[in-house]
C-alpha cells in the first residue's frame, strides 16, 4: 500500500532492510479497526498482527525484487497495540508476527522484539508491526 504520510515502506542500508510499520491492510480494505479489549478480542488481534507480517513479507519482496531467498534473518520486530488500558497481553498479540516469520523463515525468522500498548494508532487500526531485516 502507498505510504499514508510523508515517509517510504522501507529503506536498505549495509545489508539491512527496514521496513515501515504495516497495520492490518488487506485486499484493498483497512482491517480491525479498534482497541484490543474493547472491540477485539485477543484472537482477533493476533489475526491482524499476523497481516502486518504478511505485510512486511511483501514489502520484503518488494525491496529484494521478489528474492526472498535473500532474506539471512529476522533481526528485530517492533509490535504495537492498540488497547484499552488494563489490556496486559501485548506479546501475545504480537506474537501473530513473530509466529508467522518463523513459520515462512525458520531459524532465521527467530527474532528481538518489543511490544507495547498505545492509547491510539495511525488511521485506528489495532495492531501496527515494523521490522528489521539482514538481507544479502
Amino acid at each position: 500500500a502507498t505510504p499514508a504520510a510523508n515517509y517510504v515502506p522501507y529503506t536498505m542500508e549495509n545489508h539491512t532492510l527496514y521496513i515501515s510499520g504495516q497495520v492490518p491492510f488487506w485486499n484493498g480494505k483497512l482491517l480491525h479497526i479498534g482497541k484490543v479489549g474493547d472491540d477485539y478480542s485477543i484472537e482477533d488481534a493476533v489475526l491482524a498482527a499476523r497481516v502486518c507480517g504478511l505485510n512486511i513479507i511483501a514489502q520484503a519482496k518488494a525491496a529484494l525484487a521478489g528474492d526472498l531467498d535473500r532474506v539471512r534473518r529476522i533481526v528485530k520486530v517492533g509490535g504495537f497495540v492498540n488497547c484499552t488500558a488494563d489490556f496486559n497481553q501485548h506479546p501475545s498479540v504480537i506474537n501473530g508476527a513473530s509466529d508467522l516469520f518463523v513459520e515462512v523463515f525458520g531459524n532465521a525468522g527467530k527474532h528481538a522484539r518489543f511490544a507495547v500498548g498505545a492509547n491510539s494508532l495511525p488511521m485506528g487500526v489495532a495492531v501496527e508491526v515494523d521490522a528489521v531485516i539482514a538481507i544479502d
